[in-house]
């Protein structure tokens, strides 16, 4: 309802004073009236770009199941911005590049003919590097365009200067139709066709050929019976994806126009008997450096040089030059050719890689050697030895006998058969050898042996290749088809036309093509099939958690992924992405299974596996116990939502005072102009809206401000900080007087030129200690300001001191969570980080293991702005048991994707770990407030976005309570929905007859309306029925350790059933419940009459107010507030300045 509608009703008097007040307070008026600085930033797209290039806009993706960009592509959770993708995308010479989904980065030369133009409004995601800017969307990219010609794609090379190509050729059938290898400038993985055809001509050869993508050969006929071929030549070059390079047993033959010229070096003959004196060997492995020995083919680590205390780029590198530069150094590696890396230790994440052959960069200083690698070290470490791990097979194939006939052979090794060439790549991939003249089987397995490696297999007379395992769909093939006699002794067979002899040392593994993984899953997980996604007009993903694994992504590590997040359906696409999710939401957008074929990319992190394909997804349903069970309980046991009253202001905060009636504040100054601040509502007078609303007031602007009740005997509202100004160290304090039914006098006091904070502060937390001081923390020091990473202490006067940690967490950790231990500490959890410091230095005791965001995003966070909120479970007699806090909801800096889980964790148990439990739905800007029977009521929010105004969408209209008495991943239940949006500035608290509060909302997006309405939730417990217990108290102020009698009515179960808990007085404002604690006392009941034993000591129960409730089985007792422990901090007495009225002690 609007707001002038509510406002009408106050009574003319009421809307006078409000008027007269606002006169009395001039100095307002010069406070800074900021609301376009509040206002939602739309999100902008960059026109500062890299040289030519320019927005083309916001585009459809993946419409159709098609990529609108098929070429290189990558993610980043924490660094995409879109001139990151640019610089990607140009360096790797596309045309087009594309941000989508905040985090991830595709290129291509060409667009899918099924994209086109979307609206700029879909393109509304922030980059994961850059908030300010927008990085696509679900389905949607931000497209740029570099303004140049695409390259063609991959066509046949019609050749360089010189040379004609002679189309695509077969290898022969008794040996190599161009049988002289040659290295090539690069290596093999930089293989281009100018490379090849330069190397043939300076090796004296009129003919070229390049096969498998990145191996050369020459000749000046075609020999063997090679013939032309019409298909087969289609793989791209590895150092030029424009042009064709052969493929399996196909050759991209060209031919010089001219005579055959001298060659500058002697090629290699694979029919003479002997090694000519000059021939080259070409570039080869080196087992040894001096003192360093290899270890392999390493990648580098993750995100920093594998190797780093010293680097070294000359124009004339080679492996024996690196060692000299790296003497000292337990490490050096070679990569890139030119590049040199020394260190004592190998950084987190290098790995030896899959592909031994990725090291395939000739030295420039010495092209008989390997310099690795992009991304790829040549690694050599001293006294090292190659580790050799144990691959893990598909199968075992049987040992063969037939027609190997080596002798001499190192002890325990022997033939293994003849095997078939891979389909979809070399059956050995870790090395291959220069092809050599004098090939043995015996000189091939040295070879072998020397690398160490346990499988050799020779091919076409002169090949030599050494691996751990058969991969790629190599498959046994009868005897008689390995029929090439070795090119250094005619009496032995060495393989044939994509026929490898092979030698192995133990049983051979063999790896079968390259399909879904079905056996060997972790847990409970099951194939299903695969899975379409971007189903129907492609803007839904079917799971909507994604996950980047460069070289890592399998179904191991995507599986166990998921499931530790608490989903139950998952799937592998593209070979390096994983998703998470729900079987439910398959059906929702339309997904089916297609044939297996579809899903045809390796896993980047086993490629013995497929891992979905195009806008297709390799899928696998958890079939065991569920991870997680969600109650839906229906009517009354549903709860229920009422409007309780019609309001009078939008509240920032709201308290529940002792005197039993609700304090609201609201922006004062920066709100609505007639506004005064602050009100206060009276629960019994509800049916009279005039009666129950009374006007208060306030100095300076409380926005964004933080409230505790203090331990004093008046049960004293304390709130500090606020907006801007003055404001921003105001202390103000309220003496709730009255009771239900009888009217309150009092208002709030505040004086800014005698009482105010040591420091500004915007969004500050506050805590009442164990010794009775106000702990305040944290804040900015304005609006959208600088951090205040700072603490002090109420009553002032004592030492400000600077927190690292909240400089650290800046902008993330506004309003920390806060929370005494009983064992002696302070818990602080902000953004991701949890720490317990000593509540006497305030020193760092001990840093948490980092608290969990969502499934593929570790920086999500839970305090301001990505907003969730945190509540202490229950402590019960003995107090024995270890403290846990819950810390629900929240999202992710960024994409800004709502967190759907609980985290849980024992801060006083070293090592204690967070134990992740799935929420019905995603949430954040949550609310959470504790209930009487030791459940706590998650209320409130949105689906999607952050704290502020404007940034948060798609309203969670659902209460869910969570119950701790019940099992890890069973403890929520979905209540009743709201039909009232609260989003940013929402509030929820318990009221003393045990029903919700809920209250505010201040979204400013031009969708949803500032929420004047207050409403309740009744939750099951008072509609089962039931009559309510009820109890009188005389004893309201309890020491610790004290017995306290009450008097009770308990009108269903007996004496022995009675329960009573202790609940802190709260105020509750941006996911942040200031004083929450429940405690459940021990209880001795009987005659009518129960004895309540105080909590033993400040640590257990810091002294304040608790409302007390006396439980019948599930049935909560109306509450009565009760002080326990005292004033220790004498805050009774403060301030003793002129305008403050104080309850002394």
């Amino acid at each position: 309802m609007a707001a002038s509608l509510f406002r009408s009703a106050l009574p003319a008097l009421l809307v006078a004073a409000s008027i007269g007040h606002a006169a009395l307070h001039k100095r307002d008026l010069d406070l800074p009236v900021a609301h376009a600085a509040l206002q939602k930033r739309d999100l902008i797209v960059p026109t500062a770009l890299p040289g030519e290039w320019t927005s083309s806009g916001c585009y459809t993706d993946g419409v159709g199941g098609q990529r609108t960009l098929s070429g290189a592509a990558y993610a980043s959770n924490m660094g995409m911005s879109n001139v990151a993708c640019i610089n990607y995308c140009d360096e790797r010479d596309y045309v087009y590049a594309g941000t989508e989904y905040s985090s991830e980065c595709y290129c291509g030369n060409t667009l899918s003919a099924a994209s086109g133009p979307a609206p700029a409004a879909d393109c509304s995601m922030a980059c994961s590097g850059n908030i300010t800017e927008a990085c696509g969307g679900p389905g949607r990219l931000n497209l740029f365009f570099s303004g140049g010609e695409p390259p063609a794609g991959p066509t046949t090379n019609p050749g360089p200067a010189g040379w004609t190509s002679e189309g695509c050729y077969s290898e022969g059938a008794g040996g190599r139709t161009l049988p002289n290898g040659v290295a090539t400038t690069g290596g093999g993985g930089a293989l281009t066709i100018a490379l090849c055809t330069s190397a043939c001509r300076a090796a004296g050869f009129n003919l070229a050929g390049a096969e498998y993508g990145g191996e050369c050969f020459c000749g000046n006929t075609y020999q063997n019976g090679g013939a032309p071929a019409a298909s087969g030549c289609d793989m791209t070059c590895n150092g030029n994806s424009s042009e064709f390079c052969g493929g399996p047993s196909r050759l991209n033959a060209y031919r010089f126009g001219g005579a055959p010229p001298t060659p500058t070096s002697t090629p290699i003959d694979p029919t003479a008997t002997t090694t000519p004196t000059a021939a080259p060997t070409g570039p080869a492995i080196v087992p040894s450096i001096g003192a360093y020995n290899f270890l392999g083919c390493y990648t580098e680590a993750t995100g920093t040089r594998a190797l780093s205390a010293k680097v070294f780029n000359t124009p004339d590198m080679s492996l024996d030059k690196c060692a000299g530069l790296c003497a000292g150094y337990q490490y050096f590696g070679a990569e890139y050719g030119s590049e040199c890396y020394c260190g004592d230790s190998l950084a987190a994440g290098s790995v030896r890689a899959l592909n031994q052959a990725d090291c395939s960069f000739t030295c420039p200083g010495n092209l008989n050697q390997f310099c690795g690698a992009g991304n790829r070290l040549e690694l050599y470490q001293i006294d090292g030895t190659a580790p050799t791990p144990t691959p893990t097979a598909t199968t075992t194939a049987t040992t063969a006998t037939g027609t190997g006939s080596a002798t001499g052979l190192p002890a325990g090794w022997a033939y293994a058969g003849c095997y078939s060439e891979g389909s979809t790549g070399r059956a050995i991939t870790a090395y291959q050898a220069p092809d050599n003249a004098a090939l043995t089987i015996e000189s091939c397995v040295q070879t072998c042996v020397g690398l160490g490696y346990p499988v050799a297999g020779m091919e076409f007379s002169s090949q030599c290749f050494c691996g751990r395992f058969i991969s790629n769909g190599g498959a046994l093939v009868p005897d008689t088809e390995c029929s090439n006699t070795c090119s250094g002794n005619a009496a032995e067979k060495c393989g044939g036309p994509a026929r490898l002899s092979i030698y192995s040392n133990g049983p051979l593994e063999v790896y079968q093509p390259p399909a879904a993984q079905t056996t060997g899953l972790p847990g409970s997980w099951e194939y299903q099939g695969c899975l379409q996604d971007n189903a129907g007009n492609g803007l839904v993903r079917t799971f909507i958690w994604q996950i980047i694994f460069p070289d890592t992504n399998d179904a191991e590590t995507c599986l166990n992924q998921c499931a530790k997040f608490g989903y139950m359906a998952a799937g592998m696409e593209y070979g390096d992405e994983c998703y998470c999710g729900d079987v439910a939401h398959i059906d929702e957008v339309g997904a089916a299974l297609v044939p297996e074929t579809e899903c045809n990319v390796l896993c980047s992190g086993n490629p013995s596996f497929m891992c979905g394909g195009g806008s297709r997804l390799s899928y696998y349903k958890w079939t065991g116990t569920p991870l997680y069970v969600w109650d839906y309980p229906q009517g009354p046991a549903a709860g229920k939502y009422e409007l309780l009253i019609g309001g009078v202001c939008v509240p920032l905060l709201t308290t529940v005072g002792v005197n039993g009636k609700v304090t609201f504040v609201e922006k004062y100054g920066t709100g609505t102009p007639n506004s005064t601040g602050a009100y206060e509502l009276d629960l019994s007078l509800v049916d009279n809206f005039s009666q129950a609303w009374r006007e208060m007031h306030v100095e300076t602007d409380v926005f964004c401000s933080a409230s505790i009740t203090l331990p004093d005997k008046a049960g004293r509202q304390l709130n500090i900080g606020g907006w801007s100004g003055e404001s921003l160290s105001g202390v103000r304090l309220y003496w709730p007087d009255g009771s239900p039914g009888t009217p309150s006098v009092r208002d709030w006091q505040e004086n800014v030129d005698t009482l105010k904070l040591q420091r500004p502060r915007w969004y500050p937390s506050a805590m009442i200690m164990t010794n009775g001081s106000i702990l305040v923390i944290g804040g900015q020091v304005g609006s959208n300001g600088a951090p205040e990473p700072t603490m002090e202490l109420l009553p002032g006067g004592g030492p400000v001191l600077t927190l690292e940690y909240l400089r650290e967490t800046d902008p993330f950790n506004l309003y920390p969570f806060l929370a005494v231990l009983p064992s002696g500490g302070i818990f602080i959890a902000l953004w991701n980080r949890a720490l317990i410091m000593d509540e006497t230095t305030f020193a760092t005791v001990r840093e948490l293991e980092g608290i969990p965001g969502t499934v593929n995003n570790p920086l999500g966070g839970r305090t301001y702005p990505l907003e969730g909120t945190m509540v202490l479970l229950p402590q019960e007699a003995p107090y024995t048991e270890p403290l846990t806090v819950l810390i629900c909801g929240g999202s992710t800096p960024g994409p800004a994707q709502a967190i759907d889980n609980c985290v849980s964790t024992q801060p006083e148990v070293p090592g204690a770990p967070w134990v992740i439990e799935r929420m019905p739905s995603q949430r954040v800007l949550t609310c959470m407030t504790a209930l009487p029977d030791g459940s706590f009521m998650i209320i409130n929010g949105a689906h999607k976005g952050v704290a502020g105004f404007g940034l948060a969408t798609d309203p969670n209209l659902n209460a869910v309570i969570y119950d701790p008495s019940q099992p890890v991943n069973q403890r929520m239940s979905v209540m009743q929905n709201t039909t009232v949006a609260r989003l940013y500035h929402s509030e929820a608290n318990l009221l003393p007859d045990g029903r919700v509060l809920v209250s505010g909302s201040d979204p400013q997006d031009g969708t949803n309306p500032e929420e004047y309405r207050v409403e309740v939730f009744t939750p099951p417990y008072l509609l089962s029925g039931l009559p309510r217990p009820s109890f009188e108290i005389t004893n309201k102020d309890w020491t610790y350790g004290q017995s306290v009698s009450i008097t009770v009515q308990i009108p269903v179960g007996g004496p022995g059933g009675v329960r009573v808990s202790l609940l802190g007085a709260e105020s509750s404002t941006h996911g942040a419940t200031m004083g929450q604690r429940s405690i459940f006392p021990a209880v001795t009941c009987g005659g009518g009459s129960c004895t309540i034993t105080a909590p033993p000591n400040a640590n257990v129960c810091p002294p304040g107010w608790y409302q007390v409730f006396v439980l019948d089985g599930p049935t909560p007792s109306t509450g009565t507030f009760v002080r326990i422990g005292g004033d220790p901090g004498e805050v009774g007495n403060w301030p003793n300045l002129p305008g403050f009225d104080t309850p002394g002690i």
